[in-house]
């Protein structure tokens, strides 16, 4: 009897720590909505990164460092669940040197990683882990309250800032699908301070970078990521 014990001890806390890593690895693992592409279609796998992602490193030139880069973790979304566009939408406070960032100089690059996911299980340097990262321009934009009656005053003021700020293409209209993709997938953002001066972003993406394989980065331009089915 003695020496069944000694002998299934050792099995029981193999599988006990066989066990305890993958309810870690299953805890971590964020839900998927969409099954992962096949690894050759380069354009659906950058967009399924950034679709099943919640968050990212999200990188400005330093204002208070001489332009050094400044790397920062940042929740963001590109659209509603399965419905997605590919382009990053970010909530950001002025109190936070990101936002000041890039309110003072665009250039900006988004970096994400499969790892978060649950679907590598290796390293996140490892080739076969996707890695992406999106280069382009930080722009601000503004929801406008269309509810409320503009004075001359204000309305002069309003195309001055129209004209004189980097506004989003589509105005308003964009800035209502941004807000309802980061609030649907960061609900906690809709109870921020307001008195934080929080305003919403988006990259405008110029250059794609994407392991997902060895062999290098592999060749995506901008019209084939927007346009692929994620």
């Amino acid at each position: 009897m003695e020496l069944q014990v000694l002998v299934l001890r050792p099995i029981f806390f193999f599988f006990f720590f066989v066990f305890l890593t993958i309810l870690q690895q299953s805890s971590s693992a964020r839900v998927l909505t969409i099954t992962k592409p096949d690894r050759h279609d380069y354009a659906a796998s950058a967009r399924w990164l950034v679709s099943q992602n919640s968050w990212g490193v999200l990188s400005t030139l330093s204002v208070d460092h001489k332009g050094a880069p400044f790397g920062n973790v940042v929740s963001f979304s590109d659209g509603l669940p399965e419905k997605g566009n590919g382009i990053p939408y970010f909530y950001l406070t002025t109190l936070d040197p990101t936002a000041r960032n890039a309110l003072k100089d665009q250039r900006a690059s988004l970096a994400i990683s499969e790892s978060p996911l649950g679907t590598c299980t290796r390293d996140p340097m490892n080739p076969t882990c996707s890695k992406l990262t999106l280069t382009g321009k930080v722009k601000e934009f503004f929801l406008i309250d269309t509810t409320k009656k503009l004075t001359v005053k204000c309305f002069g003021l309003y195309l001055i800032i129209m004209f004189q700020l980097l506004i989003l293409e589509g105005g308003s209209e964009e800035a209502e699908v941004a807000k309802k993709a980061l609030f649907t997938k960061h609900p906690e953002m809709m109870d921020w301070p307001k008195d934080h001066d929080f305003r919403f972003f988006k990259l405008e993406i110029i250059d794609i970078f994407l392991i997902n394989w060895y062999g290098g980065a592999k060749p995506i331009t901008v019209d084939e990521y927007l346009h692929a089915k994620s």
